[in-house]
């Protein structure tokens, strides 16, 4: 059973619960062949299974293989190494819900309904890769952070095509580490452990712990595993907060302030449970089988006390989380699928999280839909040459005021508001983006500023506007 192990409910509930498992557990279903000539080596009788793990608020110099000096990320940099690992890879927003949308659904944030940080549901036209892959035969799961539907809305994930659901519809119920109840499917699961202020269950632990099992009920099959952590988000500490660090196994306790060392428990405690689910897959034998995908939603924060230049969690990057900056939108990226990827291999190839859905489509065999605006990477994937790229990647933010950027080749663009002119910054030479060149190149200025206005499907929900108006807009609905 995937979840027989979560709570311990008693009567009508259990035996419900019980019994939706036993009715979807195992399918009888077969895939069939892939038809793609670049997945010529899967197995006839199988597709690939696809696992896409998302860390919350990661920054793209959290981990070691990404340069990290202080926290020891040993498995995912052992994922890096068996695997590609992308350096030019960006999150679809610089917060979350949109960051996800655009990740589900294949749509930047120019056309994704979903353009803020709120609990707005995604629609029933908004298609996921979820319901593509159903089409293809996936077993689907979605565990974790959802934040793009509350209960009763169109946008939860039993009804944007996943078969099976733990987690938080919420984002404000994600950042609780030992919540009360959680979702399981259409029913809400107590959590009698956590009541009256307990800390007897760590939501995080358990995500671990029923995607082991949806993956162990699921070896027969092709499937869709969406894991997507809220570590190392604020407040969400592990019990143990201890993490380990190069040159020991626990950290050192005398320089480390109280929310440093929570955030790289966090980690730490991130990094060993991806671990145990690769071993997992060792030892099941199905390895050979599983395409997996690591990244982040968005950039490093600064909630809850932590300062993001201790660890120097953007990198060498501009921006936190919240900026379309660099440091806000450009995350890790590791891609592992062993006997297809070539190990050790590091790519900059430019691509972003709407593409996911494409790709993935292409690794099940399935078409995706005509109106999305990613494309499939699967050939960078697996070291073919990619003839299909952006000319121009996209992002609009309606956190602080409408902010808009733009990438075009080696060009970024960075709009702080309406009617702001364009900043433009060379990121072959200046990845940073500490010098403003728009005064020298007007022509890449003015190239871009013709496809801005073509770059978003504008209505009144989604209008530009000023701070003072964002502001005002969000006191009006009690944010």
């Amino acid at each position: 059973m995937i979840f027989n192990c979560l709570i311990s409910p008693v009567g009508n509930l259990r035996r419900l619960v019980l019994a939706s498992i036993l009715m979807g557990a195992l399918p009888g279903f077969a895939a069939a062949p892939p038809q793609n000539p670049l997945l010529a080596k899967v197995r006839p009788d199988k597709r690939p299974s696809i696992i896409l793990i998302v860390a919350d608020d990661l920054g793209y110099g959290d981990l070691g293989c990404y340069g990290q000096t202080k926290i020891k990320t040993p498995n995912l940099d052992r994922l890096a190494a068996e695997g590609l690992r992308f350096t030019q890879f960006y999150a679809g927003s610089g917060v979350c819900a949109p960051s996800r949308a655009t990740l589900l659904t294949g749509r930047h944030t120019g056309h994704t309904s979903i353009r803020r940080n709120a609990d707005l549901p995604l629609r029933p036209e908004d298609l996921t890769v979820a319901e593509s892959l159903k089409t293809g035969g996936y077993r689907t799961c979605a565990l974790g952070k959802w934040g793009l539907g509350l209960e009763n809305s169109t946008g939860t994930p039993n009804r944007k095509g996943f078969d099976e659901w733990l987690g938080c519809l919420g984002q404000l119920q994600a950042e609780d580490p030992y919540p009360t109840q959680l979702y399981r499917n259409e029913l809400v699961l107590p959590l009698d452990k956590n009541l009256y202020g307990n800390h007897g269950q760590y939501s995080h632990d358990l995500f671990s712990m029923v995607a082991s099992n949806f993956v162990r009920v699921s070896k027969p099959f092709s499937f869709f595993l969406y894991l997507a952590y809220a570590l190392p988000h604020a407040q969400n500490g592990p019990p143990d907060q201890n993490p380990t660090v190069p040159g020991g196994a626990q950290s050192p306790t005398e320089n480390w302030p109280p929310a440093e060392k929570s955030k790289a428990a966090m980690i730490t405690r991130l990094d060993r449970d991806i671990g145990s689910l690769v071993q997992q897959l060792k030892s099941l034998k199905i390895e050979d089988d599983t395409f997996i995908f690591f990244t982040s939603d968005n950039g490093p924060h600064r909630d809850g006390g932590v300062n993001p230049a201790f660890f120097r969690s953007a990198g060498p990057l501009r921006g936190l989380k919240g900026d379309l900056y660099e440091g806000g939108i450009r995350v890790p990226m590791i891609a592992r699928w062993p006997g297809r990827i070539k190990p050790g291999t590091v790519s900059d190839q430019v691509w972003a999280f709407w593409d996911f859905l494409p790709t993935a489509a292409e690794i099940a065999g399935v078409k995706a839909s005509a109106s999305i605006d990613g494309v499939s990477f699967l050939p960078t994937l697996l070291g073919q040459s990619q003839t299909n790229h952006h000319d121009f990647l996209y992002w609009e933010s309606h956190e602080r005021g409408s902010q808009q950027a733009v990438r075009m080749g080696d060009w970024k663009a960075v709009r702080l508001g309406p009617g702001q002119p364009l900043e433009l910054y060379d990121l072959q030479l200046d990845f940073a983006e500490t010098t403003n060149v728009a005064n020298q190149h007007p022509e890449v200025v003015a190239k871009i500023e013709a496809y801005l206005k073509t770059a978003r499907a504008a209505s009144a929900e989604w209008p530009l506007l000023t701070a003072p108006e964002a502001a005002k807009s969000e006191a009006s609905e009690g944010k």
